[in-house]
């Protein structure tokens, strides 16, 4: 991939009588890296990645044998982690952060199924659903982790290359 600010066609590149194709975009340590540097592509299979998890596993989440708590931590421990890995680095923008919260509200909702009011169903809210997990949502975990990367790069030694950045 070619990183520059100049609207440039694609062109492959020879090396050695070897053709290299310049993409514009490729996963690299498990995230994707894009021409363009948005992360949208990037949340979007992150939460494709925590669906899998999510279906892979569907049975202990509708499970009656398993208690709401354990498939709460199940979902902390999991498939959050799956979801938010490498956040430190995203830019959370509007669209982003919609997206991880309809995500996450979504699998609350199948934990924690709907209310049976006077006979009536109805799906939990998100403001109930914020108050079972104590506003402890995605987004906020998402904050938390940047925060503790600063303290781990501000503990660093000067002459450290992320240090400098």
């Amino acid at each position: 991939m070619k990183c520059t600010r100049r609207q440039e066609q694609l062109t492959p590149l020879n090396v050695e009588n070897k053709e290299i194709e310049q993409v514009k975009s490729f996963k690299y340590l498990g995230s994707i890296i894009n021409l363009d540097n948005t992360m949208e592509e990037e949340i979007k299979a992150r939460i494709a990645s925590g669906n899998k998890v999510y279906f892979a596993n569907k049975k202990i989440f509708q499970s009656r044998l398993i208690s709401k708590r354990a498939k709460l931590k199940l979902y902390y421990l999991v498939i959050r982690q799956i979801v938010t890995y490498s956040c430190e680095t995203w830019i959370l923008e509007e669209t982003i952060i919609n997206k991880l919260l309809v995500f996450e509200m979504k699998i609350l909702r199948k934990i924690f199924g709907p209310n049976n009011e006077n006979g009536i169903w109805r799906i939990k809210t998100n403001q109930e659903l914020d108050e079972i997990i104590k506003c402890k949502n995605i987004i906020n975990f998402i904050r938390a982790q940047r925060l503790s990367w600063l303290s781990h790069i501000e503990r660093m030694q000067g002459t450290r290359m992320v240090k400098a950045i």
